[in-house]
């Protein structure tokens, strides 16, 4: 719980490459929005990609700064527009069990490993938004071991 900075690089990888590009739902009543009546049955998509790359509310929006989700910055946006794992009543139900997976998981990688480019890593990585956001080709790293690393032997 004390990686703050971990959870803000989480967060921000999240903000750049989103499971979910974008969210669905059916409207269940005709709704009046901003003027417009969208009928009943009517899908709706929120598209949390175009949302966390918008330079309105991201500036420089393509670059990796895990500062953005710094406590002070995280209470001056507005919460609608960050959306890794949804919002309101039908969010993610594993969300929290995510982030704690995630964190977990790079720290113990991170402990005994270093992750290196190689020749054949793709940067900038290319992703596919059709569906679940993927990359175009496959994510080839070296892994390092640490040195000083604690072994469990």
């Amino acid at each position: 719980m004390q990686l703050e900075y971990m959870e803000m690089v989480i967060s921000e990888t999240l903000r750049l490459f989103p499971a979910a590009p974008r969210i669905d739902r059916v409207c269940k009543k005709d709704v009046l929005l901003n003027g417009v009546t969208v009928p009943k049955g009517t899908v709706v998509m929120v598209p949390a990609y175009v949302l966390h790359h918008d330079p309105a509310y991201w500036p420089e929006p393509e670059e990796f700064r895990p500062e953005r989700f710094s406590k002070e910055n995280r209470e001056s946006r507005d919460p609608n527009i960050y959306l890794p794992f949804g919002m309101g009543p039908r969010n993610c139900l594993g969300l929290r069990f995510a982030q704690l997976i995630m964190k977990m998981a790079l720290t113990s990688l991170l402990q005994h490993m270093t992750l290196v480019p190689c020749k054949e890593t793709q940067i900038p990585l290319e992703v596919d938004v059709k569906g679940p956001m993927h990359p175009k080709k496959p994510v080839i790293l070296k892994f390092v071991p640490r040195v000083n690393a604690v072994s469990k032997e």
